[in-house]
């Protein structure tokens, strides 16, 4: 059993995804048009594409994320080396938060409570894409920085691939740190810019975080931790997102973006909602707070192998 996530406010549970299928597909921005996109690491669904649904999502496919109870997509620009190589994430590492349903501050907007949002869970079918926005190239969403971490890297906090490229070192690891909105309108699982629906916190002149009044519902937000093997003879200045060559006069890794498509099965979400969000515990690799944890498939490794493979 997890033990409580105290003196911390959210509840939280974890869980880790390895790289899935590489397609030119979009299923948000560009559905039932397979190879219009650019191309995109998929993780999660092994079945998603083009043309997923939420339907199709939940009746098949195995998933990278531990187990087939959580058939949700997720995918990001695949990284690329420069030398016409895909490097592979080793690990995807997603963990959703949230204030228990019972907190005060899970009531309303405002308020004598100072409240953060009306606590609800994920909606079924929910999508959106957050971090960098290439349609109007306004500044990254979610807080997105890059992470080298290993003997004899600088951990402090870079704002793109190319600061990030001289802290980093052989034998360690970049990470692409970004989080998905926590805010919800309550009435959409979509919108047509794909982001209006939900979006984030924020300060303004009342001096703590809380969901605009116009997205009052307070949804678990998930951080996204993208993790990438560097080895000797890398050159981790020429790394760069398949997005970023849409922008080449912009700095490697500014791009950065992701997309989700919830299909998780409504009774383990249930469950880790009820358990580790809303009795604030901290569950990690798939405890679901209740005795229960996702089991792993049997081809679930930390690291990705190939590291490399051909851009298609």
């Amino acid at each position: 059993m997890p033990g409580t996530a105290a003196p911390d406010v959210v509840g939280a549970f974890r869980f880790t995804c390895f790289a899935g299928q590489l397609l030119r597909d979009d299923p948000i921005v560009f559905p039932n048009q397979p190879g219009k996109s650019h191309l995109h690491q998929f993780y999660g669904n092994l079945e998603a594409n083009a043309s997923s649904t939420y339907s199709s999502l939940r009746k098949s496919g195995k998933s990278t994320c531990m187990s087939q109870l959580n058939r949700s997509a997720y995918w990001m620009p695949a990284m690329l080396d420069g030398k016409g190589n895909v490097v592979r994430p080793d690990h995807v590492q997603i963990y959703y938060k949230r204030r228990p349903k019972s907190d005060p501050q899970c009531k309303s907007v405002g308020g004598v409570e100072k409240g953060e949002g009306i606590c609800t869970d994920l909606p079924n079918g929910l999508k959106f894409i957050f971090g960098y926005d290439m349609v109007t190239m306004k500044p990254p969403t979610g807080s997105l920085y890059y992470q080298c971490v290993g003997t004899g890297a600088d951990a402090s906090h870079s704002p793109n691939l190319a600061v990030a490229a001289g802290k980093c070192v052989a034998g360690g690891r970049v990470a692409a740190v970004v989080a998905a909105p926590p805010c919800w309108d309550g009435k959409n699982l979509d919108s047509p810019n794909h982001r209006d629906h939900v979006a984030y916190r924020s300060y303004g002149s009342w001096g703590y975080a809380r969901c605009p009044s116009t997205h009052p519902y307070r949804i678990p937000t998930f951080t996204l931790l993208a993790s990438y093997s560097i080895v000797s003879g890398d050159n981790i200045a020429a790394w760069r997102f398949s997005s970023d060559e849409m922008h080449p006069d912009l700095p490697h890794g500014t791009t950065y973006h992701a997309d989700f498509f919830m299909a998780w099965d409504p009774v383990a979400k249930q469950m880790w909602h009820d358990n580790c969000i809303n009795k604030l515990l901290s569950c990690s690799d798939g405890a679901l707070g209740n005795g229960w944890k996702l089991k792993r498939s049997s081809d679930f490794v930390y690291k990705a192998t190939p590291r490399l493979v051909r851009a298609t």
